[in-house]
């Protein structure tokens, strides 16, 4: 299985819910690799590179989360960047 690159953008309930946090230590728990940060428009937006199965694990935990209430997702493949770590961006 090789490694993929999808850009995210969450929609819903989802800034000053700890989202970022719960989506940065996933994406360490996993090793995966990307940013994630908030959007004007009250969206998260997140780029993860990784495995499928892992990445798909990150969106579930995300969803998961008690305190988030997602509505939409949009997501696709991009190319790869090869990142070093995942981190939480402005």
């Amino acid at each position: 299985m090789e490694k993929i690159r999808r850009h995210i953008i969450f929609h819903g309930e989802v800034q000053g819910v700890g989202f970022r946090f719960r989506a940065y230590h996933s994406a360490n728990l996993y090793g995966v690799t990307g940013w994630v940060r908030n959007c004007p428009d009250g969206s998260v937006e997140m780029e993860a590179e990784g495995y499928p199965k892992d990445i798909n694990a990150i969106i579930e935990n995300v969803k998961n989360s008690s305190f988030a209430d997602i509505y939409d997702i949009e997501s696709k493949i991009i190319p790869l960047k090869n990142d070093s770590s995942f981190h939480i961006t402005d």
